[in-house]
């Protein structure tokens, strides 16, 4: 199993690269950062963190094809490629709700899995041919070419993917995998892993070929409680991007997480941390001992055929800054690092 470290790129910018820059030392295979608004600018970050890095991968997951328009996407990503010696890669999805409604978009009358395949078409094609011809039913090109080549022979390009099954089916059929969100479960996973596997079928793809990526909230310590704590801070607010047959497929009641949901939405966050429970916290993170995290990832996720963990790691800086609560025994994102290097990544080989 391959390990990535998911980034919010929340923190100084110097810290954030030298995080990153451990990472690469570690021999974590990629670092990822969200391509949202909310967050500094991951293209920019990247830049320079190709500079300071060797072998690890750099890219977004996600990158929301309802805000961003493909040809450029695929323009940062042939440069972003030619800057770290062929490292580039990239998740593409419609984009994170929350966000959208703030640019008053409402994904319902987008078709957003119809725009989102067609948009991997055309970042697809442009980065394979440098010009795109081409009608859609969402984009149209007339000999648009660009000179922002890749140095990759095929930059791989993912779909992320929370709900399915024909999110999950599409990555199948035309991605190199899918990055499945916010899922802890044999089920959820064992789900997501079926539909992949339908649509890799019908391209003629063997499934076990793909990147089939579980993207965690994640924090480990030595102290379990420590690590529960940092996590539970922050599962109310992944937990109002998941759909109500999502936290069903991971042992969760929506209308126990309701009153979570509605605080968080109404911008109340220490209200919602106070009523997201510890039980339910451990059901939607992958948090506690170093120890305690292997046997959630062998039993949970691993088993269901997922090669590739993706840890969003959640640490004191993270959780006061969108939290607003200060845990100064939960260790930084290079601590966490050094333990996942250490303890978990030898457990699956």
């Amino acid at each position: 199993m391959k390990f990535s470290y998911a980034l919010l790129p929340d923190h100084s910018v110097e810290e954030s690269l030298s995080t990153i820059q451990l990472a690469d030392e570690l021999g974590f295979h990629a670092c990822y950062a969200v391509d949202e608004t909310w967050h500094k600018d991951l293209w920019v970050l990247f830049a320079a963190a190709a500079g300071r890095t060797r072998t690890i991968r750099l890219g977004p997951s996600v990158s929301p094809m309802l805000l961003r328009e493909p040809t450029h996407v695929a323009q940062a990503l042939a440069t972003l490629d030619e800057l770290s010696g062929g490292r580039a890669e990239a998740v593409l999805s419609s984009g994170n709700v929350g966000l959208l409604e703030q640019y008053r978009i409402d994904p319902a009358g987008m078709r957003p899995l119809a725009r989102t395949k067609e948009a991997l078409h055309v970042v697809r094609t442009l980065l394979d041919e440098g010009a795109i011809t081409f009608e859609g039913e969402f984009y149209t090109y007339d000999g648009l070419f660009t000179f922002a080549r890749p140095v990759q022979r095929r930059l791989p390009l993912k779909l992320g993917g929370m709900r399915g099954p024909r999110i999950f089916e599409a990555a199948g059929e035309f991605a190199d995998g899918c990055h499945h969100a916010l899922s802890y479960t044999r089920e959820a996973y064992g789900y997501m892993v079926e539909h992949l596997r339908a649509g890799a079928e019908r391209a003629g793809k063997d499934v076990d070929s793909l990147d089939i990526g579980a993207w965690v909230v994640f924090a480990t310590a030595e102290d379990s409680a420590v690590a529960r704590e940092a996590a539970r801070s922050m599962v109310g607010i992944y937990a109002t991007a998941m759909s109500e047959e999502q936290l069903r497929r991971n042992g969760v009641d929506p209308a126990e997480l309701r009153p979570v949901v509605d605080a968080v939405r109404a911008g109340d966050l220490a209200r919602g941390i106070e009523l997201t429970t510890p039980e339910v916290a451990e059901r939607l993170s992958v948090s506690g001992t170093p120890e305690e995290c292997v046997a959630k990832i062998r039993d949970e996720i691993a088993v269901t055929g997922v090669n590739h963990l993706i840890c969003a790691v959640t640490d004191r800086t993270l959780v006061k800054a969108f939290a607003e609560r200060d845990l100064p025994r939960v260790p930084e994102a290079r601590e966490q690092l050094r333990l996942i290097h250490e303890r978990i990544m030898p457990a699956f080989g």
